[in-house]
């Protein structure tokens, strides 16, 4: 089952007199369960696709369809309220709330869902221990270490059980090891909880942990790497 269909999707830009075309009629699904990597040179559009999917860019074609609801034919109001319950993030930075625990943390998400009964913060309770952090509870994200902040944005980010997460270089300040274990649980929890999982990266070598690599180039889909073989091939490239 498709969680996540685009059909010629595009994004425009006018600057000056001229258009821009960062996102040049891109289509893609992917399936329940299944972790995707977009990849490309800087100004290739990876970062203004993966915007558009979590619905803080509207496409200037084409269409986004998450789990059987277009994205385009929402209100502003509807799609921050789709976004939040059905979409999940995390970035670069941690984006943690400096002043909040780690469980606090990953509990904020169930708040803002209205989900936040016994049985819920257990499950975030569960979630951190089953992510190596069951001793840093309590824990300020300033007491923890980059990976372990990350691993914390990563609890937030499915703790609510939406459809599609989507990550924006969440190893990009890691050094080589802690963006290994990062990425490696991420993979884990897409495929054990059956998530739309999307992750835009520099770094090849993390492909290693996706099921399929999607290659774009001034704001095309260049290529598609389905095989084991092929992904590890380009990863190996990195090394």
């Amino acid at each position: 089952m498709n969680i996540l269909e685009t059909c010629m999707v595009s994004k425009t830009y006018q600057v000056q007199n001229s258009t821009i075309k960062a996102v040049d009629e891109v289509s893609l699904s992917i399936k329940a369960g299944e972790f995707v990597a977009l990849v490309g040179p800087s100004g290739s559009g990876k970062t203004t696709m993966l915007a558009m999917l979590a619905g803080l860019l509207t496409p200037s074609g084409g269409s986004i369809v998450i789990n059987g609801q277009p994205l385009e034919r929402m209100s502003d109001s509807q799609r921050t309220r789709f976004r939040r319950q059905n979409i999940g993030f995390t970035f670069q930075s941690s984006n943690l709330v400096p002043y909040l625990s780690v469980l606090e943390n990953v509990e904020l998400m169930l708040k803002v869902n209205g989900r936040d009964g016994r049985q819920e913060r257990q499950q975030a309770r569960d979630l951190l221990v089953k992510l190596g952090l069951g001793d840093r509870l309590n824990s300020k994200p300033s007491q923890l270490s980059g990976g372990q902040q990350q691993r914390v944005a990563i609890a937030r980010s499915i703790i609510h059980n939406p459809d599609i997460v989507l990550a924006d270089e969440p190893t990009a300040s890691l050094d080589t090891e802690r963006a290994i274990q990062v990425v490696s649980v991420f993979a884990e929890l897409i495929h054990a909880r059956r998530l739309a999982g999307v992750m835009v990266t520099h770094d090849l070598r993390m492909c290693r942990y996706v099921d399929r690599v999607i290659q774009m180039q001034d704001g095309r889909i260049r290529q598609v790497l389905s095989s084991r073989a092929e992904i590890d091939a380009l990863a190996a490239t990195a090394d």
